[in-house]
């Protein structure tokens, strides 16, 4: 009983080896922190939260807000376009918040100048002004603010002024300016505005021999290697204080080809530049972005058909979007991710494309891309018969655009199964092992009474040693 204990020990024990082998990925990184109430970190090219702290608190934004106001000035104005400004872009702001070009009603400045001054050192009157020529009104120019940002996908935030001072109903989440400053950091204007460390602001009533302007991002500015402040990859950003908002701040950088933004939100004075800076460092430090190219082959490479909905397609009539990527741990693998089909595509999709494949790991979104039909191929493309069951898709968690399931088509189900059917083939094994050590077991005992059997009946005691196991196998079977 104890031999068999302990060999039905050993085959779970291997077994479960061996599921743990199958199993076993790297846990998602979170060994960093921030002193200020909320923090977040996120790759720009895959959306992948890769840190984040009070995410989904909402906060007043301070001058961060300028990043979406200069985003929708540069898609909808002209950089050379002339900007007048009026009495009330001067004076509508709240006391003490000054005016840092000093400019009087009536000066003009080009667009590109008043983004300068709105980025670079915060102007409120800049905010103004170019809200008025954007949109005829400040409270035009908030309901174009609110409109992009529902387009971006933001739920938890809301604004009532282009420049971030103080209002009854502006707040924003860590989460949603993530999502604003990766669409304004896609914009290579804005990202030359913020980047520049000076500019030079021509003539102006008040002015008249013109002002340089300076940016006042740490991160951005520093170039001595030995201050606290230092981050080379530090490439744009804006900072923002209010007493009610406390330190703002975001920050946009790059190095070995990956981008990163990172935002604080009611952080402390120098701390909060800290604070950025370590949440980018986590990110290049303990992430990596694995492209598709090369590692998806699943839906554009063999012969089997795809099914996409009701339609079939060959894979060499599909394509996978270029240049994508998914965010994973260092030391993971681009099989560790899972993945599910989506068929019902978000608005603003690409042009044929017909799903869009999303990527998880620990069920945190980690990428995406479209699965595009080449040309004639959605026409060429067979419907699947009607009683075919659709796969179930799953909606993102974060930084994904809404979908509703309808498809879902995972590597984890080959990974359990291979999991399971390798357990089984182990304890099979086991199972055989045991057998035949038995058998070998059993067979070496008869050969042992029967060379014994033989000796003693050439000693002529044949009829005793018969006698002796039949004494045996009845004590055995009164036991």
């Amino acid at each position: 009983m104890k031999r068999k204990l302990k060999l039905l020990l050993c085959c779970i024990l291997i077994s479960q080896l061996f599921l743990m082998t199958v199993y076993a990925k790297p846990d998602w990184p979170s060994d960093t922190d921030v002193q200020a109430e909320a923090g977040i970190v996120i790759d720009a090219d895959t959306g992948a939260v890769i840190f984040g702290k009070n995410i989904h608190n909402a906060y007043p934004p301070a001058s961060i807000t300028k990043i979406l106001t200069a985003l929708i000035v540069l898609e909808h104005a002209d950089p050379e376009d002339m900007v007048t400004f009026s009495k009330d872009s001067i004076y509508n702001v709240e006391a003490g918040s000054g005016n840092k070009l000093n400019v009087t009603d009536g000066d003009k400045l080009s667009v590109e100048d008043c983004l300068y001054s709105l980025i670079l050192h915060s102007c409120n009157q800049a905010a103004n002004a170019l809200a008025e020529h954007v949109a005829g009104s400040r409270e035009g120019f908030v309901k174009m603010m609110n409109q992009k940002i529902e387009e971006l996908g933001c739920t938890e935030s809301h604004f009532d002024n282009p420049s971030g001072l103080n209002g009854d109903t502006q707040y924003v989440t860590a989460y949603d300016m993530a999502i604003i400053a990766k669409a304004a950091y896609g914009n290579k204007k804005l990202v030359e505005i913020s980047s520049a460390l000076s500019h030079d602001i021509p003539p102006t009533a008040n002015n008249p021999e013109g002002l340089t302007i300076y940016n006042e991002h740490r991160l951005v500015k520093t170039k001595d290697s030995s201050s606290e402040f230092y981050f080379p990859a530090a490439v744009a950003g804006k900072t923002g204080y209010l007493i009610k908002a406390g330190n703002t701040l975001v920050t946009y950088a790059e190095q070995d080809g990956r981008r990163l933004i990172s935002v604080i939100l009611k952080g402390s004075p120098k701390q909060y530049f800290i604070d950025g800076k370590n949440l980018l460092q986590f990110g290049y430090d303990r992430f990596q972005n694995v492209p598709l190219d090369g590692n998806e082959t699943k839906y554009t490479q063999g012969d089997d058909p795809v099914t996409v909905g009701k339609t079939a397609y060959k894979p060499s009539d599909l394509e996978l979007e270029p240049k994508r990527f998914i965010t994973l741990p260092k030391d993971a693998k681009f099989s560790d991710a899972e993945e599910s089909l989506v068929t019902e595509l978000p608005k603003n999709s690409p042009k044929g494309a017909v799903a869009l494949i999303q990527y998880t790991y620990n069920d945190r979104n980690v990428g995406q891309a479209y699965l595009t039909a080449k040309n004639g191929a959605a026409e060429s493309g067979e419907e699947t018969p009607e009683n075919t069951t659709e796969p179930k898709t799953e909606n993102g968690k974060e930084v994904t655009p809404p979908a509703d399931k309808k498809t879902t088509d995972s590597h984890s189900f080959g990974v359990v199964a291979a999991g399971i059917a390798g357990a089984l083939l182990i304890v099979g094994a086991a199972a055989g092992f045991v057998a035949y050590k038995r058998k070998k077991e059993f067979r070496q005992s008869e050969l042992r009474r029967e060379e014994r059997r033989r000796r003693l009946k050439a000693e002529g005691d044949a009829e005793a040693f018969e006698r002796m196991l039949k004494e045996r196998r009845n004590t055995k079977g009164k036991k």
